[in-house]
């Protein structure tokens, strides 16, 4: 299927597939039969650790040749090689973007890719996978209704501190759920 180009009217054969990654590494089973077909047929990725990426795609199928895999890493030290993904999509490609743990594009760099391969006219297709501020949220018995996601708290204070006094402030008068992201 192809769809017209939102900025040159054109159409693009090109799909960019966001792969989720389960949250721990003995939990790849969690992911459908569909999704881990997918993740292992493609041939261009970018990742947000090369290392990681290659071990989770072997895991899902030991007979996978890696060499055959194009990878581009895409993280806090590195930014995303657009011209690279230009190319895979102009070259009419199936892509993935996988990320460490969880889904990409969320809490995750992935996002500048996604909003590019629209810019190209590509079809996203995010895949069914494991989102651990939903998997949180949903164990927690706090309001599932009204939720927000924050994202990252700052690193340190007083901002850290002020940041958690606002979303309290905001869930209070909101009754919302605050949602926000941690890493150790």
């Amino acid at each position: 299927m192809t769809i017209p180009s939102l900025t040159t009217g054109r159409t693009s054969r090109s799909v960019l597939y966001l792969v989720p990654v389960p949250l721990s590494p003995y939990a790849a089973g969690t992911l459908s039969d569909e999704v881990k077909r997918r993740a292992c047929s493609l041939k261009y990725y970018f990742v947000e650790n090369l290392r990681t990426a290659r071990r989770f795609l072997k895991a899902m199928d030991a007979s996978i040749d890696i060499e055959d895999i194009a990878f581009s890493e895409i993280n806090r030290h590195q930014a995303a090689d657009m011209a690279l993904l230009k190319s895979w999509l102009q070259a009419g490609h199936e892509i993935g973007v996988m990320s460490e743990a969880g889904c990409p594009a969320i809490a995750d760099p992935g996002n500048v890719l996604v909003a590019a391969a629209h810019d190209a006219g590509a079809r996203v297709v995010p895949l069914v996978g494991p989102n651990s501020m939903l998997l949180a949220l949903m164990a927690s018995g706090l309001n599932g209704q009204g939720f927000r996601f924050t994202g990252y708290l700052p690193v340190k204070e007083p901002e850290r501190g002020n940041a958690i006094k606002e979303m309290e402030t905001l869930s209070a008068r909101n009754n919302e759920t605050q949602i926000f992201m941690q890493t150790p």
